[in-house]
């Protein structure tokens, strides 16, 4: 765990930068908050605003983003005024909750803008809870988290907004479907099932705090696709957040709220959040833990009695969350990553094509947005293949299967970058046997993708090549034709099946 946080890959200092500006623009929306007269409270709500803003949104270009990031407010809103006003009346507030639950995770099937949209919904009804707003608050509030989200726009789109550089990366579209085929409409009901149960039982726990124990399914169901994935996220959660918690005993206990070193630990908490968020679900919540804890302190209430509950309520939470994705129109992990898999050999032989018409010569063919889609498309599968690969996972054999299948996959993409920029060299040639190469790749790619019987897949000449584009082309050939053997199931059963 250590080694993939601290060791992994950043092209570009993306990580890097996205967790600097983070800190930069939530900062500077705490302190606009302070300047403004705002309470404690008033600030506490608005940072977390300016960390929504900056974090949840995803869209693909700079424009969509900042499309996404105006309208968090008009969502965002009416849900703390809803929230506020249904403070004294449990029942009510429950239900309301639970609402919000069903659409944020409903409202995915509209892509990142409606991930996002649902994301702030949600936290704001939380963090209405977690501040005991109230109606008579609303003014002060609702002028945090307009200032917070401005602040947070202009560092974001004006001040460094280093997107403008890059090349957009779009999110891979989410498996179509209609009614309860659609993944999105499955997981609405099992996020709602999920937290009832946890509204429930950790209010039976603790009529206060009851609210980690809904928080706690709401995240667990962020970005998963299956019962594998969500089981395997729960696990995450809980061992983070019991890192969090020993860490808040060391760390947060002996402040007893001090402003100066609390704001220290918040910055390097908010960091830590954004640059490990894209690698380490466990290490972003030890984050998120502390952070929490250290917000407490700010509030004058942080006690050891306080992190046990936290524990519990989580563990409350995450078994919602399971139960929900086992008993509730569950969405299998094989189905999930069968799906993912073959998008992704798609995706290969697209590359492997435009390249190809690259250095035939035809105009206006660029093959590099693809090399992105694919990498997007095997970060999926990835995430799908992690419940398989899992070291609690008792079936040795299947994960021994699950992880050739994602080496292989890893070496075609690696054969299909080398590709790629031997096309973009203005110098490079066409060679005649590139055709005869790339029509192996695609008999390749629709041998495992059940267009063709598996017998197509064609083995290439062990011959020595010097032109570099038939060299990856060779060498994605021999990945695709090793990936044969795993992928390659009975008649019926799923892509890395039993």
């Amino acid at each position: 765990m250590l080694k993939r946080v601290f060791l992994a890959p950043d092209p570009g200092r993306t990580r890097l930068r996205f967790a600097a500006r983070a800190v930069l623009g939530i900062g500077l929306a705490v302190v606009v908050c302070s300047l403004a007269g705002h309470s404690l409270v008033g600030a506490v709500t608005g940072g977390l605003a300016a960390l929504l803003a900056l974090f949840t949104v995803t869209d693909a270009t700079v424009r969509g983003q900042a499309v996404t990031t105006a309208l968090l407010p008009v969502v965002g809103l009416p849900v703390l005024a809803f929230a506020a006003t249904l403070h004294d009346h449990p029942l009510a507030r429950g239900l309301a909750f639970l609402a919000v639950v069903g659409a944020g995770v409903y409202a995915r099937r509209w892509g990142p803008r409606g991930h996002s949209l649902g994301v702030f919904a949600f936290m704001t009804f939380f963090v209405a809870q977690f501040l005991h707003a109230t109606t008579d608050r609303l003014p002060e509030l609702y002028a945090a988290v307009l200032l917070s989200v401005l602040t947070a726009s202009g560092v974001r789109f004006g001040l460094w907004c280093y997107e403008r550089r890059l090349p957009p990366a779009p999110a891979p579209a989410a498996p179509g479907g209609t009614g309860l085929a659609r993944v999105t409409t499955r997981q609405a009901l099992q996020a709602t099932a999920g937290a009832a149960f946890a509204l429930v039982v950790g209010a039976a726990v603790s009529g206060e705090r009851w609210y980690w124990a809904v928080g706690a399914t709401w995240w667990i169901f962020v970005n998963t696709a299956s019962r594998g994935e969500t089981v395997v996220r729960g696990f995450r959660r809980v061992l983070g957040t019991v890192v969090g918690i020993g860490l808040g005993l060391l760390l947060v206990a002996p402040l007893h709220g001090a402003v100066v070193p609390t704001a220290a630990l918040l910055t390097v908490c908010v960091f830590g959040i954004f640059y490990t968020a894209a690698v380490s679900y466990t290490w972003m919540m030890l984050w998120v833990t502390l952070l929490a804890e250290l917000l407490y302190g700010l509030l004058g209430v942080f006690t050891p009695d306080l992190l046990a509950l936290r524990f519990t309520e989580t563990a409350v939470g995450t078994l919602g969350a399971l139960l929900a994705v086992l008993l509730v129109l569950p969405v299998t992990t094989h189905a999930t990553t069968d799906a993912w898999i073959r998008r992704a050999l798609r995706c290969v032989h697209a590359c492997t094509a435009e390249a190809a018409a690259r250095l035939a010569g035809a105009p206006g063919i660029d093959p590099a947005p693809r090399v992105a889609e694919l990498e997007q498309l095997l970060a999926r599968v990835r995430l799908s293949v992690a419940p398989l690969v899992h070291p609690l996972n008792p079936m040795a054999g299947r994960r021994r299967r699950a992880r050739r299948v994602l080496a292989l996959l890893d070496d075609c993409a690696r054969e299909i970058r080398g590709l790629v920029a031997v096309a973009a060299d203005p110098e490079a040639s066409h060679d005649a046997r590139l055709a005869a190469a790339c029509w192996r790749v695609e008999s390749a790619v629709r041998a495992l993708t059940g267009g063709d019987a598996p017998d197509l897949v064609v083995r290439p000449a062990h011959t020595p090549v010097t032109e570099p584009a038939l060299a990856h082309l060779h060498g994605l050939e021999h990945a695709l034709a090793e990936l044969a053997g795993p992928l390659r199931t009975p008649p019926g059963s799923r892509l890395v099946g039993a």
